[in-house]
């Protein structure tokens, strides 16, 4: 039925003339793999940007060449190392103040060095903060390190002192399976991100993990892009696009 009522919500958007503008995140990348290589193929087949989020410090040349000719590929900043530093007592985090701001906003201002120099013109200057988690007190210097948004996960926050372009629907069940989760959840999530306000334009995120996919997985993924890109209400975007207008 959650299918069905995502359908249904998209019907209502083409009666009103609005569009679900719909961009697609993919976390953790470092090198090239055929879980990667299959989601890469989808966004071929598809005609479907993808934005990468890649951690600078493990990203590899061999990455790097894999998307350095797909036009539809850009490169995100995913903290630096995607290492743990909170307490146990805490949620995991990279970008949080346990090392001092000091030393965080260092290795981000070298993590963005890092992927404009390995991807070129595939880089874009948006932040992934690993665990989709960064501290408050780090967002407003963000800025003079050269990012020029910043993506996470969950509605956008009004006022943020730097842009958000977030993602919305989380494809993977962190709790339990770690595999994909059911597609009437994910379908009702995203009919729910569609169905406040009355903007000519809603974003609507999806979050991937390559290296996680089950087949539960990547039979959503099949299905979605399948409906959505034979919708008229729906328009896949490159997160530039979400960046600029933002």
């Amino acid at each position: 039925m959650s299918r069905n009522q995502f359908i249904a919500q998209l019907d209502r958007y083409a009666e009103a003339g609005r569009t679900a503008e719909i961009w697609l995140r993919d976390d953790d990348a470092i090198e090239p793999t055929e879980l990667l290589s299959r989601l890469l193929g989808l966004s071929a087949a598809w005609d479907v940007p993808m934005t990468i989020a890649a951690i600078p410090a493990h990203a590899t040349p061999a990455l790097a060449a894999l998307v350095s000719e797909m036009m539809a590929i850009s490169i995100a900043v995913h903290g630096w190392d995607h290492t743990n530093y909170a307490p146990t007592t805490e949620k995991k985090q990279e970008l949080g103040l346990h090392r001092g701001e000091d030393a965080v906003l260092e290795l981000l201002a070298e993590g963005i060095i890092r992927i404009r120099h390995m991807f070129g013109a595939r880089a874009i200057p948006l932040l992934v903060p690993p665990w989709n988690r960064i501290a408050p007190a780090l967002i407003g210097r963000l800025a003079d390190l050269g990012y020029e948004a910043l993506s996470v996960f969950g509605p956008e926050r009004t006022g943020a002192p730097l842009p958000m372009v977030n993602t919305h629907v989380d494809i993977i069940d962190w709790k339990g399976s770690r595999g994909g989760r059911a597609a009437d959840v994910l379908y009702a999530e995203a009919a729910a991100r569609l169905s406040g306000g009355d903007a000519p334009e809603t974003s609507l995120g999806i979050l991937t993990h390559h290296l996680v996919h089950d087949d539960a997985a990547w039979a959503f993924l099949d299905d979605f892009l399948a409906l959505t890109a034979g919708h008229p209400a729906c328009c896949w975007v490159a997160v530039k696009t979400l960046m600029e207008r933002t």
